[in-house]
């Protein structure tokens, strides 16, 4: 093993034992235990490239063979049997200075795999045999073949000493970075390769340590392997596996409560919570006084109702198991689901005793917060959140929100887009980056993510139709931005925002009756000068069209007689053009006749960020403030 492996240690590390296992797996043609014990290698160290060449002969597709290759080659742009491995399956270009590896002696499993042209020729009776003219169909035939596998371990480099695991700890004063290091990083697929987005754990410059189980009893001997193999699948998620595994042991171990728990828990992992509550339930058989069962229990009943009443499973978790950090943790999203932010925030403090520095309690502190409109602590706990495990999805979802709270809406931007490249169905994030578009007035991006959390779930676009209305309004999607806008109306008809949106949309539809009507609601909603100011422009419009030149030459007046810090001299001197226009104008029509409105458009000014530009359809100059949506509750 010296001559393959490098130079053995004195004390083998479990790595070096679990990696030795993987080759011997794959030299059985047992590809799938070899792939599941790489693959907790590369848990721990992502970054080498002897894993993912390894794990490449464990692919049964062309494309993750060579995703595999290709990631290898990422970390050691040198490695030729990489390179090797991508020519041969035509991923990379060939290259004359790409030679294979030699080794120190000849290995039986390598020379089955050696390509025609690198084995020795053959000489008198068998060269004439194997001839390329009379097995020309056969020769063609175990070329196919052989280019299909001959990565499988084609040399290994000499160069594989496996690196220690490395475990991210976080300290207990974390320093928080103002900007999150992965928003802005390209999710993408890697070239060539249709696997979806980089997972988040790959930007990091060390991996997390997988969370153990909560229950992890020491084995019989009879079970180790079976109980290995189980854990194996538990780190990678696979459910159906883990619940395999385990059952094996329970014939082994009759009398292990634990057993039917860790079942239990992944039943519920993979949305099964009547088997799970079966299993949890079996456990309770064997030994009553076990705690973590019944917290099993109360996930798997809230899962199928969040309103169900379910404390009381808390409190026998609690009774059972006082120190088990998560029953707290749970309860508080309890709380929280039924809107009891108080009582969350006790059972926070000692969760947050009891599972120190957890991104999980930090989150839901994050939320509690929020329930109770304390957005600046909310910020606060969802950034410690994001700093202790920058891998959360949702640690995302929540900056996203708290962010537009703020006002920063280019880091809510960041933050959301992360969101939805890993929840891809999360309709709430993808409505929300929509808005955060809208208030930086990248309006075609706030429309297509709006609509996108339309398809996904309608009912959570409701307090989202304003924005998505007013950016219809923007982009001259009039028919489309009153039908929006009068959704939102029925969500919020008191809000100035949707009014206003509104009035305007049908001014633009030169539906001059309906827009007063609106406008004069408008007018009734507005409280600050801003609002008031809006009201009186708009109005003074409106009017206009309707042939009511008394009337909008108050309301222009009017808007002239408000406070200079309110009206800006780019409306002044508009109103004023307002003004001159109608002394001098000639008479109307008679009442009846079509109204022309000049297609004119207005000047943009700078307005302030978050806010809408105004449209008249027969002005010159616009105004430099326009009103900035409120929060449609």
């Amino acid at each position: 093993m010296t001559e393959e492996f490098g130079q053995e240690q004195e004390q083998e590390r479990p790595e070096d034992t679990m990696f030795q296992d993987a080759v011997a797996a794959l030299r059985k043609g047992d590809k799938a235990r070899a792939k599941d014990l790489l693959m907790l290698l590369l848990k721990a160290d992502q970054g080498n490239p002897t894993y993912w060449i390894w794990l490449s002969a464990a692919m049964e597709s062309q494309k993750e063979r060579i995703y595999c290759l290709q990631t290898a080659l990422r970390f050691d742009p040198e490695n030729a049997t990489a390179k090797r491995g991508l020519i041969l399956l035509g991923a990379l270009k060939a290259d004359e200075t790409v030679q294979p590896f030699l080794v120190n002696r000849p290995r039986a499993w390598e020379q089955k795999l050696l390509l025609a042209n690198e084995k020795p020729r053959e000489k008198g009776l068998k060269a004439l045999v194997k001839s390329p003219v009379l097995r020309l169909a056969g020769i063609g035939g175990i070329i196919a073949a052989l280019f299909a596998v001959v990565m499988f371990g084609f040399v290994l480099p000499r160069r594989t000493t496996v690196v220690a695991t490395r475990t991210n700890t976080p300290g207990p004063s974390p320093t928080f970075t103002t900007t999150p290091t992965v928003f802005g990083a390209t999710a993408v697929p890697t070239q060539r390769v249709a696997i979806g987005p980089t997972p988040l754990w790959m930007m990091l410059p060390e991996t997390y340590t997988p969370t153990a189980v909560y229950v992890n009893t020491p084995r019989a001997g009879q079970s180790k392997d079976q109980y290995r193999m189980a854990e194996a699948a538990y780190k990678q998620g696979d459910w159906d596996a883990y619940i395999s595994s385990m059952q094996l042991i329970i014939p082994l171990e009759p009398k292990a409560a634990d057993i039917y728990y860790l079942i239990g828990e992944a039943y519920r992992f993979k949305g099964d919570t009547r088997s799970a509550i079966k299993s949890y339930n079996e456990a309770l058989k064997i030994e009553p006084d076990f705690g973590a069962p019944y917290l099993g229990l109360a996930r798997a009943r809230m899962m199928d109702d969040p309103k169900a009443d379910i404390e009381f499973l808390f409190d026998e978790a609690i009774k059972r198991d006082p120190k088990f950090g998560e029953i707290y943790l749970e309860r508080a999203r309890y709380y929280l689901l039924n809107k009891k932010a108080e009582d969350a925030l006790d059972d926070l403090e000692r969760a947050d005793e009891l599972l120190p520095n957890s991104p999980d309690v930090y989150l839901a502190y994050a939320n509690a917060y929020l329930l109770l409109d304390d957005k600046e602590e909310a910020l606060k706990a969802a950034e410690k959140a994001y700093a202790l495990d920058i891998t959360s999805v949702q640690v995302y979802k929540i900056l996203g929100e708290l962010y537009i709270e703020s006002g920063d809406y280019q880091r809510a931007i960041d933050a959301l887009t992360v969101s939805v490249t890993y929840e891809t169905e999360n309709a709430q994030s993808f409505a929300l980056l929509g808005r955060a578009y809208y208030e930086v007035k990248e309006y075609e991006a706030a429309l297509d993510n709006l609509n996108r959390a339309q398809k996904i779930n309608r009912a959570s676009l409701r307090k989202f139709y304003v924005y998505r209305g007013l950016a219809n309004l923007e982009l001259d999607n009039i028919d489309q931005a009153v039908d929006d806008l009068e959704l939102a109306v029925g969500v919020d008809e008191r809000n100035f925002n949707v009014q206003l949106g509104l009035a305007r949309a049908y001014y633009m539809q030169e539906k001059f009756g309906t827009a007063f009507q609106k406008i004069e609601v408008v007018r009734s909603l507005a409280k600050s000068d801003e609002e008031k100011m809006w009201a009186l422009y708009w109005r003074a419009l409106i009017q206009e069209k309707r042939d009511q030149r008394k009337d909008a030459a108050k309301d222009w007046q009017a808007l002239l007689a408000m406070d200079k810090d309110v009206v800006s001299k780019e409306m002044r001197e508009e109103a004023q053009q307002h003004l001159i226009a109608m002394s001098t104008s000639t008479p109307t029509p008679k009442p009846g006749a079509k109204t022309p409105t000049p297609k004119a458009k207005t000047a943009t000014p700078t307005p302030k960020v978050g806010t809408s530009t105004p449209k008249p359809g027969a002005v010159t100059v616009t105004p430099t403030r326009t009103p900035t949506p409120t929060k449609v509750k």
